[in-house]
């Protein structure tokens, strides 16, 4: 079955690649969408995290990195996918992405299944690595070595 990993990526982490990676190995064929989401502000633009995505999965079988814009069920509808990947590290994720997961559902009678983050990834966030990263801090533990080398690039801008 071809399943979906939606996310903003921004940056995409080590913890996003786990997901992506036990995702491809359960169902084969992962689809990783990256969107955006008008209340957020970003480090990266939209075609840089499309690019550094791509980056970060390639060589990866199994593995397609595509831009979507729009619904979420009609971009799975689209493309034939059966399902909705998403990672949860604590009880605020799973609330929220159970939210997302019925009204995916109800829109489109698309299922969504919930991974557990690997204990090593739990407190690991995109948020708190652009966080660290702004102050100074180094992230590239956290995340691909594409990502860590762009975000080097910028701060030395």
């Amino acid at each position: 079955m071809k399943v979906l990993c939606p996310g903003s990526f921004d940056p995409i982490t080590v913890g996003h690649l786990d997901i992506i990676r036990r995702a491809q190995a359960l169902f084969g064929e992962v689809v990783v969408a990256i969107g955006n989401n008008s209340s957020k502000k970003y480090l990266f633009s939209f075609d840089e995290r499309v690019s550094l995505v791509q980056g970060a999965t390639t060589g990866v079988d199994g593995i397609t990195v595509e831009a979507m814009d729009g619904l979420l069920v009609e971009f799975c509808r689209e493309r034939g996918i059966g399902a909705v990947v998403k990672g949860i590290r604590f009880g605020a994720d799973f609330d929220f992405e159970l939210q997302q997961a019925h009204m995916n559902y109800d829109m489109g009678a698309l299922d969504t299944i919930l991974l557990p983050a690997a204990r090593d990834h739990v407190t690991m966030s995109s948020t708190i690595i652009r966080q660290v990263h702004n102050l100074g801090g180094d992230v590239s533990r956290y995340v691909p070595a594409n990502v860590a080398a762009a975000l080097r690039a910028r701060r030395a801008r």
